[in-house]
């Protein structure tokens, strides 16, 4: 059944996916759970963070065709002519910074597969780059006091919603390809496109971006970041783990949420799960921002109906916010990283004599920058840059070195790296398995664009019989 055949009908959307690197064998149970359904369906693919998005701007940079999900094919070679044949849409923010370029990969990739007919809608309008939406913006407010610089921008895209989703849902697309959009309206574009809610209604706004937000991490809300052997167990063990299910959201004309995975896969979906995902990352509880609806999760009711089956209810919105969060990328510098082993006998003491040894000749070479060091096996997550706890923990017998080194030049970065190296030779007893590389790094701030800026389109891109065009690849803008 397609999506708004039927618009009273139930609605399934799984997802495949939680960022980019996730198991690219995730999304075959969702997609054969949701074809047995036999109802409307969707499938989304969430890839990109904000690390990952100015990765790929960086990628683009020296390679104009580039800047998507790199993985994209091999997610979706598995799955497409499975999801074309049951009628599932798939809607993906795997074009990270190049949208258009990831939708022709994806064209080559039918293609390749002896697909006749493939119709692909482009979500674009994101990147703002060089364009007067930039002007006098305000810092969002985790980023106050920061100054927009528009010369020195590398790039910039704003979190657009889900009515472009939507209107390319509408007009045919059996893939939905978008840059930056807001992680839960890879779910709630499908929604719009299915039930027809109003733009203004609130509350049902709410519970879907409520269920996108459920769904968005992949296997976070099914057992996965979850579990904690002994306090919060996931049935199964490792082969639980190992097999995890990743998350199907039952969603009603009314906006009724019911979060449950494909059926004899691994992993667990309970209050207790779906409980931790829906407080992930929401900076408000009463106020979570999005740009379609403001959500308030704080009335929310969690109930277990059955196995692996839990109801999410009680969701409420309100009007969407007059400004859009756009992430603006500048030139970060560079990053040079050395790391070194030292284990057995007295190898703590070899460790931190080899790490003073190393801040010793960044000093005597005059390098310019910002050093750390990390003693991995000691302290390494909690200890902060001017390196207070390394001399208050004993007793490690296997460490690693390692040292980061940040500077605005590339060669001070790398002969800090090449320090590393050299204490083969120059530096304590028994030091071995040196690593290093340099990295061109970007660096993100976050502004408040008024939307009335932003122009979101939707073009059509197609393989064979196009939308009533003839043979051939056809492109249908908005």
């Amino acid at each position: 059944m397609t999506l708004g055949a039927n618009p009273q009908a139930l609605l399934r959307i799984g997802c495949g996916s939680g960022f980019s690197g996730d198991r690219l064998d995730a999304p075959g149970p969702v997609v054969e759970a949701l074809a047995a359904s036999g109802g409307p369906a969707a499938l989304m693919l969430e890839v990109l963070g904000e690390r990952t998005l100015a990765l790929a701007q960086r990628e683009r940079l020296t390679r104009p065709q580039a800047g998507y999900e790199p993985a994209l094919l091999d997610l979706l070679r598995p799955i497409l002519a499975r999801c074309l044949a049951a009628g599932i849409p798939i809607v993906t923010n795997g074009g990270a910074a190049n949208p258009r370029g990831a939708a022709e990969a994806v064209l080559g990739l039918a293609r390749e597969l002896g697909l006749g007919e493939l119709h692909i809608g482009v979500v674009e309008g994101d990147d703002i780059r060089g364009t007067d939406a930039l002007r006098d913006l305000d810092p969002w407010e985790g980023d106050a006091g920061a100054v927009l610089e528009p010369e020195k921008v590398v790039a910039a895209n704003v979190y657009l919603g889900a009515a472009p989703i939507a209107e390319a849902l509408r007009r045919g697309a059996q893939v939905v390809i978008t840059g930056r959009c807001s992680d839960p309206a890879l779910a709630l574009g499908p929604m719009l496109a299915h039930f027809g809610w109003a733009e203004d209604d609130w509350d049902r706004l709410a519970a879907g971006t409520m269920a996108g937000h459920l769904l968005e991490c992949g296997a976070q809300v099914t057992g996965g970041y979850f579990a904690d052997p002994g306090i919060k167990d996931v049935p199964g063990g490792a082969l639980g783990m190992a097999t995890i299910g990743f998350p199907i959201a039952e969603i009603g004309a009314d906006g009724a949420v019911l979060i449950t995975k494909p059926e004899g896969t691994g992993g667990v979906v309970d209050r207790r799960t779906v409980t931790e995902q829906l407080l992930y990352e929401l900076h408000d509880p009463s106020a979570y921002l999005t740009p379609d609806v403001v959500l308030d999760v704080t009335g929310v009711v969690i109930t277990q109906e059955g196995p692996d089956r839990v109801r999410v209810s009680g969701a409420k919105g309100r009007p969407r916010p007059p400004t859009l969060k756009a992430t603006v990328s500048f030139p970060g510098g560079w990053l040079g990283e050395g790391e070194i082993s030292y284990a057995g006998p007295n190898a703590r003491a070899r460790a931190q004599l080899a790490g003073e040894t190393l801040l010793e000749r960044i000093r005597l070479l005059g390098l310019e920058g910002q050093a750390r060091l990390d003693l991995i096996g000691v302290v390494s997550v909690f200890d902060g840059d001017g390196g207070g706890l390394r001399g208050a923990m004993d007793g490690a017998g296997d460490l690693r070195l390692r040292l980061a080194f940040a500077s605005e030049g590339k060669p001070a970065a790398e002969r800090a790296a090449r320090e590393v190296l050299s204490l083969y030779c120059c530096g304590p007893a028994g030091g071995g398995g040196v690593r290093t590389r340099v990295t061109d790094r970007i660096r993100t701030l976050s502004f408040l664009v008024p939307r009335e800026r932003l122009a979101p389109r939707v073009t059509i891109l197609s393989l064979g019989q196009s939308l009533g065009q003839p043979l051939g690849m056809k492109e249908a803008a908005a």
